[in-house]
């Protein structure tokens, strides 16, 4: 379920976008969703994907509609928790960094097009962090460790693969970064507790 609410480079209406603390350099442009949060913002997210799939020929301005209500939901919970890490500026910059690295491989849209980056030491490197940093700073403000967070990623644009393209399993198992198809295989089914195949046919039910 959706616990982080993330803030990167997102195009509504710059003149207004500018403005809105979260786009600041150096403010808080992640949020941990409390509990009464979490099922509004999963919401919104849902109607997201279900109109970025429609043929409603002005549903992106139905999606930049959706963003600002993200944006006006995070904006609402800034003033009661002020700095939702307190003194972790250091963190929040690194996840954050971490996030906007990590999202911008996603999502995959073609079977030439492959995740470059998918090891905790390929995003420090790439950061310019040692590993452990990264570790610490993604623990701190997510509660969960880099590999978590990767291999949560990958999981679900695997799952969208599978679900929405009629890519072979071995095509997607390329394009998300495996060099051999069993080692994706038991990847995805250690953590969905189905193979690529069976989640398929069970999903397109």
């Amino acid at each position: 379920m959706l616990k982080l609410l993330a803030f990167g480079h997102v195009v509504v209406d710059t003149h207004r976008t500018d403005n809105y603390p979260v786009f600041k350099p150096g403010d808080t442009p992640i949020f941990m969703l409390p509990e009464d949060k979490v099922e509004d913002v999963t919401r919104i997210y849902k109607q997201m994907m279900e109109e970025l799939h429609g043929d409603f020929v002005y549903k992106y301005d139905v999606l930049r509609t959706h963003v600002q209500e993200l944006i006006f939901t995070a904006l609402r919970m800034q003033p009661a928790s002020g700095t939702p890490y307190g003194n972790s500026n250091a963190s929040l910059r690194v996840a954050s960094l971490f996030t906007e690295l990590l999202e911008r491989q996603f999502p995959i849209e073609s079977v030439g097009q492959r995740m470059k980056f998918r090891s905790p030491v390929d995003f420090a490197a790439q950061l310019s962090v040692h590993v452990n940093h990264l570790n610490r700073s993604l623990k701190e403000i997510t509660g969960k460790t880099t590999s978590q967070l990767i291999r949560e990623r990958v999981i679900q644009e695997a799952k969208a693969l599978l679900m929405h393209t009629g890519w072979n399993i071995s095509e997607i198992a390329w394009c998300l970064g495996f060099e051999e198809l069993p080692h994706f295989i038991n990847y995805f089914k250690k953590e969905v507790q189905l193979s690529p195949k069976t989640f398929r046919q069970t999903a397109l039910v």
